[in-house]
């Protein structure tokens, strides 16, 4: 049949290009899109909301507590910022403390990835008996405030004999209910039954199924829960100051002892809280591209 002898939904199916719309859709699939100069100017006002409180902080901390006090404030940096750094430095004993959070803050994060990943597995993909129970009363944990536990926990801890010592604030913090239903959610629809079953019938043991088909198809999760509960382990407050002193501290209770005193530094403080940020910002700056890589990859898969 020749271009002549279509007819006129033909013809205007074909197009002026000679091309089918599914045959323009798929030509148009591998294009990148752009977004318009809106879009830009948005996406800077936001980045520099987000970033005004962590300027201020950098620029609180490079002046003294007299510039601080006058009105207008200081609205660009000034000459003491490595003077007060090791100040807070010093007067908090950052060394340790930025050893123990890293220390603590590893672990909690390893041992939530870890557990919430293989417990995720066993509520979405394994049957056993009184699991949609169990399954709701880990949900269940999650609607009791945290404070409550505080008094128990404490004195359960003092009976082992762990008084500030680092395993009183990873133990209660290395599974994580919230973990474990992320996770499950996430390899409800992330990891089909079949490769499961494929895997057992071509004779994997449990563990190689976990190692080599649950672990794969959950990395993109594990990296986003990772991210999470490292932030979460490195900035709790509440229960380190509990469990530990200014001998073994944590960086925020480290930090907490910047702000004690008759008159605190102010500048001091603002260069202990940037001290303890920047380790943040330097997990982001390294695993921020592998963390956004592997939720585009499991969105693609999905």
């Amino acid at each position: 049949m020749t271009t002549s002898e279509l007819t006129l939904p033909q013809a205007k199916e074909k197009g002026a290009g000679g091309r089918s719309p599914g045959r323009r859709r798929m030509l148009g699939a591998g294009k990148q899109l752009h977004a318009g100069p809106v879009t830009y100017v948005v996406l800077a006002v936001l980045a520099l909301v987000s970033l005004a409180p962590l300027l201020w902080t950098a620029i609180a901390a490079s002046r003294n507590d007299q510039r601080l006090a006058q009105s207008p404030p200081p609205l660009w940096f000034g000459g003491n910022l490595f003077k007060n750094l090791e100040a807070a430095w010093d007067q908090a004993g950052l060394g340790t403390a930025m050893v123990n959070s890293t220390i603590v803050a590893g672990t909690i994060t390893f041992g939530t990835v870890l557990f919430s990943t293989l417990a995720g597995f066993a509520f979405a993909k394994l049957r056993f008996r009184f699991s949609s129970t169990l399954l709701l009363l880990t949900i269940g944990t999650m609607m009791i405030p945290p404070q409550l536990a505080v008094v128990p926990l404490y004195l359960w801890m003092s009976d082992l004999g762990w008084s500030n010592q680092l395993q009183t604030v990873i133990l209660p913090t290395v599974v994580s209910a919230f973990g474990t239903f992320f996770m499950r959610q996430y390899l409800v629809q992330a990891l089909p039954t079949e490769l499961i079953e494929a895997a057992r019938v071509d004779g994997a043991s449990s563990l190689r199924v976990v190692w080599h088909v649950v672990f794969p198809a959950a990395r993109p999760a594990m990296a986003v829960l990772g991210l999470l509960t490292f932030v979460m382990a490195w900035n709790d407050f509440l229960w380190p100051i509990i469990a530990l002193n200014q001998q073994n501290p944590t960086v925020q209770v480290a930090l907490f002892s910047l702000g004690t005193g008759y008159i605190p530094d102010q500048s001091v403080i603002m260069a202990g809280a940037l001290l303890g940020t920047l380790p943040l910002l330097i997990a982001f700056l390294l695993f921020g591209k592998q963390i956004v890589g592997g939720i585009m990859q499991g969105a693609i898969k999905g």
